[in-house]
């Protein structure tokens, strides 16, 4: 296994402690179904909208066709929802996210790549691709771009502080947990070793100088994770917010509005 895959196996370890839990894993493919199995995982549903995959592919484990940008399942549907590297093939990314939350019972794991420094560095001199016309083309021109078309996808990266306010928008009855994992896989991808030439030396060059940077600046590493805990507690609605059991539903709290706003005393 490359360091990539390592570091999903690691993650995905570290974050899901219940081999008996459900789970989605939505954009998967043939490496999720080897981290899965290997970790001793049973109730694995792996999904995608490719549509080449059969019935059994993934067997043991369960198939599904589906979009992730609008799964069919309802809300709290799996324990955990899990994604990696897939995100970046969605037309709306923020749209992915969101439905993984939805269809999580206790939390979502996601891996991507971070908007970072280095990051840019890379993209502005063409050492990693802005828009994955290389996984098209290693489909048979025909799949693996935005939303498994041919069409290469922009390859959208994240930041901790737009994954929070994303969440926060479509969720904003408690303050959630948000755990970040950050790892190092050298950055030296198939298309570039295809086109050889100066990049691939110039990567070579500053390899020991990336490994020092990489470990002095830990958020600029090229591997990313965040696990995203979803409370599913009464108790722990933010203090404006009141669950009504009649109507069963979180309404606001007047009570703490009359006490946060009360009229200014008459003199």
């Amino acid at each position: 296994m490359d360091k990539r895959a390592l570091f999903y196996e690691k993650i995905v370890k570290e974050m899901i402690q219940f081999k008996t839990a459900s789970i989605l894993v939505c954009g998967g493919g043939l490496l999720d179904k080897y981290v899965f199995e290997k970790l001793g995982f049973q109730d694995v549903t792996i999904s995608n909208l490719d549509t080449r995959v059969g019935e059994n592919d993934y067997d043991p484990l369960k198939w599904k066709l589906e979009n992730a940008e609008a799964l069919s399942f309802l809300n709290k549907s799996f324990d955990y929802v899990v994604i990696h590297a897939a995100i970046h093939h969605a037309s709306m990314p923020h749209k992915v996210l969101i439905e993984m939350y939805r269809v999580a019972k206790k939390g979502l794991l996601a891996f991507e790549s971070r908007d970072s420094i280095l990051m840019r560095f890379l993209e502005k001199f063409e050492l990693t691709q802005v828009y994955e016309h290389a996984a098209v083309y290693y489909n048979d021109c025909k799949y693996g771009g935005m939303n498994n078309t041919d069409i290469p996808n922009f390859v959208y990266r994240w930041t901790e502080r737009e994954i929070e306010k994303t969440i926060q928008a479509y969720a904003p009855y408690y303050k959630h947990k948000y755990i970040y994992k950050y790892g190092t896989a050298f950055p030296c991808t198939p298309e570039l070793e295809s086109e050889g030439g100066y990049k691939i030396i110039f990567l070579k060059i500053i390899r020991p100088l990336y490994w020092v940077f990489s470990k002095i600046f830990v958020k600029q590493q090229n591997l990313f994770a965040f696990y995203i805990e979803k409370p599913d507690n009464l108790n722990s609605l933010f203090p404006w917010l009141i669950f009504d059991r009649n109507e069963c539903e979180i309404k606001f709290n007047k009570q703490w509005g009359k006490q946060k706003y009360k009229s200014p005393k008459s003199f």
